[in-house]
């Protein structure tokens, strides 16, 4: 392959600054990436649409002189964010001719910061699982080991990245959506804040979801936040505002940190993996040479796991549950069907999860999302002691194809498996605060991550500790084998 081909496994920022000082063009890096994908998309299926007309067209448009943060920068956006003039999938087959006519505000964002946005990213049906495996097409692997899953549900995200594809892409985190397929495939997976990004147009605000992106390096992650973060009209909340660009925050010098460690995530039937643990050990050890101060005994969350892992399940199949009726409605209407959403329409487990959002009422949904304030606050208390919290990102390494998804007893026993995989990310999502997957770790030819969880609007300080260990670890010089062979 060629220079330009290698380019891309170097950081977005270093090929903005190539783009805006003329040493490369945006279509040169464009032209690259259409080319690469072309190459390794038979191998891990990360893509729904391929744009290259319309990504070739706006990389002319860029300059060299051009200032935008990510001037020149090709990237993907997640297939649950619309792009005009693309299928806005959700993962689902129903929605293949439901074509976007307008730009999310994420789309826009990426847009303004000059990015190339070259398609969209594969999810699992309505980003409902861990893993990319729809039933309807075949499921998206990991570039470490094409036996196993890259994560969900941005795993097409991850997978283009971690394959050499991309040096950046956007995700969405609803559950660990960006964090798993991080740790799965290598890379640095930020949550933000929730209310840091807008999820205008379509709603004011999500109690579960926000916008970030995965990146090989932290300079990109926190890149990837300063093109996102920020309000837009019509939204009903939002987080209050960083008083500095989070690349210019992640380079100031780290203060020691308290630092608490939970070990168990309280639900009966998981056991972390050795692995896992030894990830998790390595790095509390680094950080305490770093200066930072360990807290003894390990935090234990205050209520039972199985009973956040219910509620948690409870809030997510609700908000699910309003994309198949409305975007599932729609699609079958332009696909040529008529009358609402069926069980032939959807994967056994979207069906599942309408009808089970269908038998709750009102009244179940507001008891939820109340429940869900009151068990936040008494984890927020929890958590309130220390600068971050550590975790084993994942329970054990990127599953094979099929583990959670194949061989179900009821669609539904599909939660159940996922949960005693990613058991330490959902947290953060019902607490709002920020997260974030740190690729600390190399064992048995697979990446293994650590999760940090950060006080609430510390993105800032997440961003730090990852700069801080990756420059101790230097995970960026790290490629998966798909990306090294495909960069010869």
């Amino acid at each position: 392959m060629s220079d330009l081909h290698d380019l891309l496994q170097r950081p977005a920022g270093e090929l903005a600054r190539l783009v805006r000082e003329g040493e490369v063009t945006a279509t040169e890096l464009t032209q690259a990436a259409l080319e690469r994908i072309e190459v390794v998309e038979p191998s891990i299926n990360a893509f729904t649409d391929v744009d290259a007309e319309g990504a070739l067209a706006a990389a002319a448009a860029v300059r060299p002189g051009d200032e935008r943060l990510l001037a020149g920068v090709p990237i993907a956006m997640k297939n649950n964010r619309a792009i005009n003039g693309l299928p806005v999938r959700s993962g689902a087959r129903i929605t293949n001719a439901l074509i976007a006519s307008y730009d999310h505000a994420t789309t826009t964002r990426i847009r303004e910061a000059g990015a190339v946005i070259v398609g969209s990213t594969a999810l699992p049906e309505w980003g409902l699982l861990p893993t990319t495996e729809p039933l309807h097409r075949e499921p998206t692997r990991n570039p470490w080991d094409l036996s196993r899953t890259a994560g969900g549900s941005s795993g097409g995200a991850a997978a283009a990245v971690a394959a050499g594809a991309l040096p950046i892409a956007h995700g969405n985190d609803g559950g660990g959506s960006i964090r798993i397929p991080a740790a799965c495939t290598g890379l640095v997976g930020l949550k933000p804040q929730r209310g840091r990004v807008s999820q205008g147009p379509e709603t004011g605000e999500n109690y579960l979801v926000v916008d970030g992106g995965l990146a090989r390096t932290t300079a990109d992650a926190a890149l990837i936040l300063d093109a996102l973060a920020g309000p837009a009209f019509g939204d009903a909340t939002w987080a209050p505002p960083h008083t500095e660009s989070y690349v210019e925050a992640m380079g100031r010098e780290l203060r020691p940190l308290r630092i608490g460690v939970l070990r168990d995530p309280g639900l009966d039937g998981v056991t972390v993996g050795a692995n896992e643990l030894l990830a998790l050990d390595e790095t509390i050890a680094r950080l305490a040479a770093l200066g930072h101060e360990i807290v003894e005994p390990d935090v234990a969350l205050p209520v039972p796991g199985a009973f956040l892992n219910d509620l948690f399940v409870d809030l997510f199949t609700d908000m699910a549950s309003i994309q198949m009726r409305v975007l599932g409605a729609a699609g079958k209407g332009l696909a040529g069907g008529e009358g609402p959403v069926t069980e032939a329409d959807l994967d056994g487990l979207g069906w599942a999860v309408s009808q089970r959002a269908a038998a709750r009422n009102a009244t179940d949904a507001w008891q939820t999302k109340f429940s869900a304030d009151g068990i936040a606050r008494l984890i927020l208390g929890t958590f309130a002691p220390y600068d971050i919290v550590l975790t084993p990102a994942l329970a054990g390494p990127p599953v094979t194809i099929g583990t959670i998804s194949a061989g179900l007893e009821t669609p539904l026993e599909a939660f159940e498996r996922a949960a005693r995989w990613m058991p330490f990310s959902p947290v953060a999502n019902l607490c709002g605060n920020p997260a974030i997957s740190l690729p600390t770790h190399q064992i048995d030819g697979l990446p293994v991550a650590v999760q940090a969880v950060g006080r609430p609007c510390e993105e800032h300080v997440l961003l730090q500790l990852s700069a801080q260990l990756e420059a101790e670890i230097h995970w960026d010089e790290r490629r998966s084998p798909l990306a090294a062979a495909t960069s010869r």
